[in-house]
């Protein structure tokens, strides 16, 4: 009898904004020592922010074949409400108001019961270690402190794609980020206003010069905060904003971010202000072919659970991105979650009964792949 529905909700109960990851850490810790599993956590918490590091555990090889890594991260979003999951008509949602945390203790709760399957039953596997990472929600951070370099696989899978089980994504965008702050001269509005160099001015002309929403097929822009200005009385004497660029393509993320930077340094001379950049790149993107190993033995175990793959490339990143910018093969595997980071995030039963499914049909690929 499968486990995965009583241990998702119980995952699911234990709030884990990003950064606050110890509670749901130490019960998946727990669950693996009782598969009598070594789990090693490192110091990634302390270097991150978090009260947590990345969980690590392998189970050694049994059989010839393809190791594999199954990674999920521990953090979700932010709840604004009590955490009540229940199951109701086959789905489970959360009764209190707020997310549901399928992302991404949906793929925490079915790799470990794959898991626990695999020994329990005895199948014969290449390898299997499993990681749990702290903060993918705020830039990947604990998968990106973590030390690869201890993964004996060099093939691995997330399942943090919230669309129908079947869908495989072959590339994530590259992204960066960047915070823009206007140095303008305040003075009374009333009195004096053109003696004023209205910071926020001029952050709106730069604002409006920029290729904002979906710029083409693969690329992307936003501006998600801005705030500055002390009274409504006063020119402003600075403005602070934020925004991104993404794209699959890494030149076209190039031209994007040097057509916001020229609409920054336009807006700050025609407002006679000062202006100061910092820009990030927050994550690499990546690209596989459909005849890539971990493609392949993705599309074999799909096709042994019973469900035709289709393929897809992701407007965000996640975890696969720091492994695949490190050399490995990690590939993102819808798991049919749905309406995630909102109060009507959702998750059934059957999904997660049919990820156990494919994580063991992975399992079985990767002992006969050449």
């Amino acid at each position: 009898m499968s486990e995965v529905v009583p241990l998702f909700t119980e995952l699911a109960a234990l709030p884990s904004p990003p950064g606050e990851e110890r509670e749901v850490a130490d019960r998946v810790a727990d669950y693996m020592r009782d598969l009598a599993l070594d789990v090693d956590e490192d110091d990634a918490g302390a270097r991150v922010g978090s009260n947590a590091g990345n969980l690590y555990a392998r189970v050694a090889p049994t059989s010839d074949g393809v190791p594999l890594f199954f990674c999920a991260h521990l953090d979700t979003v932010p709840p604004d409400g009590p955490l009540e999951p229940v199951v109701e008509d086959g789905i489970v949602r959360n009764a209190g108001g707020t997310i549901l945390g399928a992302d991404n203790k949906a793929s925490v709760a079915v790799m470990l019961e794959a898991t626990r399957r695999v020994l329990a039953e005895g199948r014969p596997h290449a390898g299997i270690e499993l990681l749990f990472t702290p903060k993918e929600e705020v830039g990947l951070l604990g998968a990106a402190a973590f030390d690869s370099d201890r993964l004996a696989a060099r093939v691995g899978y997330v399942y943090d794609q919230a669309a129908p089980i079947g869908e495989v994504i072959l590339g994530a965008p590259h992204a960066h980020a960047m915070q823009i702050r206007f140095h303008g001269r305040a003075s009374h509005s009333g009195m004096y206003p053109e003696e004023g160099r209205s910071a926020i001015a001029a952050s709106a002309k730069a604002i409006s010069d920029f290729r904002l929403g979906r710029v083409d097929d693969e690329t992307t822009a936003n501006v998600g905060v801005i705030h500055g200005g002390t009274a409504g009385n006063i020119v402003p004497e600075w403005c602070t904003f934020l925004a991104e660029a993404r794209s699959q393509d890494e030149g076209k993320l190039a031209d994007l971010v040097q057509d916001m930077l020229e609409a920054v340094t336009f807006a700050a001379e025609l407002g006679e202000c000062e202006v100061e950049t910092e820009m990030k790149k927050s994550y690499r993107g990546y690209r596989f072919k459909q005849d890539d190993l971990a493609v392949r033995l993705a599309v074999d175990a799909l096709r042994q659970s019973g469900r035709e793959p289709t393929f897809a490339l992701s407007g965000g990143a996640a975890d696969a991105n720091v492994f695949n910018d490190r050399g490995l093969q990690c590939v993102n595997l819808a798991n049919g979650m749905a309406n995630i980071h909102t109060p009507d995030e959702q998750i059934s039963v059957d999904d997660l009964e049919g990820m156990i499914d494919v994580t063991l049909a992975l399992v079985d690929a990767a002992r006969h792949a050449a």
